[in-house]
């Protein structure tokens, strides 16, 4: 009975799946998991396929490999970092080169997290949902929290977050015994999933005129700036004019 009230829940008029304002924690955690495994976990799971693949590449032990999913939780981060390790880099260099691949997370906990935040909830308990924040469960948790009851938002969030980590973990359990085994064109087209699938997922989740206006700078910008500027701090510069605009446009009156 419980499984099949899960299975046939109704749909929102989104398309998303619903969630009852009156189910357990429980429930609605399980209603997390169930949405992350529907595809969202899965893409992010074939994704670090080629972080495992990479740590056995560098002399690492599987164990590290998957503790680096589940501690850093952000795959260009841990490229970064046993590429660093491979190339021979000071540990202070790469630290600081992770801080700042790593800064895109902070508008994203941001936007995400005043829909997390409840009266009475600690600093501690805010840290600890910031940890999750990553590209998939950022992009799904704006698309679907705002249509969950408020006090149900948490548990649905770790639900949904914490299964794409046992899926990315497991995935990078695998590529690290995979390694050679993949042809190259496969393994390339498996890092590309998570950001065609977050491309997707951000266009799904479209609701006003200045989200649309950021979408389309932003891929517009996007080019003139790597051709103009490079140097790693060309999509930092594509995001913030595009951003900017986007807001104002999205400020901006419609005309009576």
């Amino acid at each position: 009975m419980f499984r099949a009230g899960i299975l046939s829940n109704p749909l929102r008029p989104d398309g998303l799946m619903s969630v009852s304002a009156d189910w357990s924690w429980q429930r609605v955690a399980l209603a997390g998991m169930r949405d992350a495994l529907m595809l969202p976990a899965w893409i992010v799971g074939f994704g670090l396929i080629g972080i495992g693949s990479l740590a056995r590449d560098v002399g690492y032990p599987v164990d590290v490999a998957v503790l680096s999913t589940i501690l850093v939780w952000a795959g260009p981060s841990q490229v970064l970092f046993f590429a660093s390790i491979a190339a021979g880099a000071a540990w202070s260099a790469i630290v600081i080169a992770i801080a700042f691949a790593s800064l895109r997370f902070l508008p994203m906990t941001m936007a995400i997290l005043p829909l997390l935040r409840r009266p009475g909830q600690s600093i501690w308990q805010q840290l600890l949902l910031a940890h999750y924040v990553a590209v998939t469960a950022w992009s799904e948790g704006l698309r679907r929290l705002p249509g969950i009851a408020p006090h149900q938002r948490v548990a649905y969030f770790l639900g949904f977050a914490n299964t794409c980590m046992v899926v990315s973990s497991i995935g990078t359990f695998a590529g690290y015994y995979l390694l050679g085994a993949l042809p190259i064109p496969f393994a390339a087209g498996l890092l590309c999933l998570t950001p065609m699938f977050f491309l997707v997922s951000l266009i799904a989740g479209l609701r006003h005129r200045g989200d649309v206006a950021a979408l389309i700078l932003g891929l517009a910008f996007a080019p003139v700036c790597e051709h103009f500027i490079g140097g790693g701090f060309d999509l930092i510069v594509a995001g913030l004019a595009a951003g900017s605009l986007a807001f104002l446009i999205g400020r901006k009156r419609k005309p009576a």
